[in-house]
């Protein structure tokens, strides 16, 4: 059971709404993906205007946790705003606090995100943070009350899988809250590799959304935030220089 704040899920797939290439689409895919928590930007919600198709009401809201985010602000206040206004719509109190500092790499602004933080933390807010792959300002983030970390395997939809797999160990392996990959996945073995680091879920968009099959590939997904999981609990053996028999030779003839 994954537990953020005072929330608690059994799924460990966080899934993005944006990029798919139909409603009916994007239905199938967040039914058999099996996630209990939906993420979208607020900002390209279309909260005020009825007459604009809504993905919400695609959907049984009763069995989803809605994790609105901040993307599109580029200072701390921007991304405060936005969470205010996320709140002011009763979406839920869980706010993904995404500052983007580079427009061409879309890599987070680690003192914005920081600030920004703060802020919505001393507002009540259940705060999950963006963050590149750093170990010292995922503590920061932590230290200053974020309840999840969501460091980034690779650039936002790249597709590249997990770059610095050890810098993620350590913020795994440090974090006294819960680390969500979250932003360049593109496969399953992706999500297995981050979830058998200790990874304790996965976010993902657009290599669910931009597959050839969404519906499919959402599955994929499913099973194999499981296997990484139930690798990672099992313990896996070390890695050796040289092979090991996997069978004793006692009681062998000696010719």
């Amino acid at each position: 059971m994954l537990k953020i704040g005072k929330h608690t899920f059994q799924s460990r797939l966080f899934l993005g709404t944006g990029k798919f290439p139909g409603l009916d689409v994007q239905k199938k895919a967040v039914d058999v993906s099996g996630t209990e928590v939906l993420t979208f930007a607020v900002r390209r919600m279309n909260l005020y205007d009825p007459e604009q198709p809504n993905f919400l009401e695609m959907l049984d809201l009763k069995k989803y946790k809605l994790l609105p985010n901040t993307a599109g602000a580029t200072t701390a206040e921007e991304a405060v705003r936005i969470a205010r206004l996320a709140r002011a719509s009763n979406l839920c109190d869980m706010i993904k606090v995404e500052v983007i500092g580079d427009s061409k790499t879309l890599l987070p602004d680690p003192v914005e995100t920081l600030k920004a933080t703060r802020m919505l933390v001393e507002e009540g807010f259940t705060v999950l943070s963006y963050t590149s792959d750093d170990p010292v300002l995922a503590r920061k983030l932590w230290e200053a009350g974020a309840h999840a970390i969501m460091p980034g395997g690779a650039p936002i939809g790249s597709g590249q899988g997990l770059l610095n797999p050890l810098y993620l160990k350590w913020i795994i392996e440090d974090s006294p809250v819960p680390v969500i990959i979250d932003a360049g996945i593109g496969s399953p073995k992706d999500v297995a590799e981050a979830m058998e680091l200790g990874a304790d879920g996965v976010l993902l968009n657009t290599a669910v959304s931009q597959a050839k099959d969404p519906v499919k590939m959402a599955e994929a997904m499913k099973y194999a935030v499981m296997a990484g999981r139930m690798g990672y609990e099992a313990g896996r053996i070390p890695k050796r220089e040289y092979a090991s028999a996997s069978s004793s030779a006692g009681g062998l003839p000696a010719n």
